[in-house]
């Protein structure tokens, strides 16, 4: 408590200061929660950016696996033709079916891959979505924790004297308690 009784105050002077510290350490808290978030966003934006290169990398195999795959059909109908004449051996076409049977296994395991880097990547983004969303509410706290520390100065409502002190320094308050009995200097009158 700043003032004693008797003083002449001001409007909008500090009369109290409310103890802040468990205040102090929410805000503390808030911030660091803040730092956290604003961390995991850069992470996920990394993780995006990673999962993209995944999927392009994956996307190119994919196209080398069609090429591979387009080979093997070609071969085949070529060795098909050729067996068709006997200018070819029935291991040779056997051998040119197990390739084209494997180049389709692989270009259909590069779709897949490409599908997964497209899930990772959608993942990676959800992450950044929730990462934001954390920030949002840590700024939202420490702004309201903020509130709650600039509230914590009781200040003067109008010009006046200190007519007494209710509390004295130390003593826990209910909200909405009194401080401090404050005489309007402006409005004063005398009882005979």
């Amino acid at each position: 408590i700043l003032v004693q009784e008797g003083d002449v105050v001001t409007s909008g002077q500090i009369l109290v200061h409310m103890d802040t510290l468990p205040l102090q350490a929410q805000l503390r808290e808030a911030r660091a929660l803040l730092q956290r978030s604003q961390i995991a966003k850069q992470a996920a934006q990394s993780g995006v950016s990673q999962r993209e290169a995944e999927r392009s990398a994956a996307q190119a195999v994919l196209a080398q696996r069609a090429t591979e795959l387009d080979a093997a059909q070609r071969r085949l109908e070529r060795s098909e033709q050729l067996a068709e004449r006997n200018a070819v051996s029935l291991q040779t076409l056997d051998d040119d079916r197990a390739r084209r049977e494997g180049a389709t296994a692989a270009r259909d395991a590069a779709r897949a891959q490409v599908a997964a880097a497209e899930a990772s990547i959608a993942s990676a983004r959800g992450k950044g979505v929730d990462a934001e969303a954390n920030i949002e509410a840590a700024e939202a706290t420490i702004e309201r924790i903020q509130v709650d520390v600039n509230d914590s100065a009781l200040r003067s409502p109008r010009d006046g004297r200190v007519q007494y002190r209710v509390a004295q320094p130390g003593e826990v308050i209910a909200a909405g308690g009194r401080v401090l009995n404050l005489i309007d200097l402006n409005d004063v009158y005398m009882t005979f």
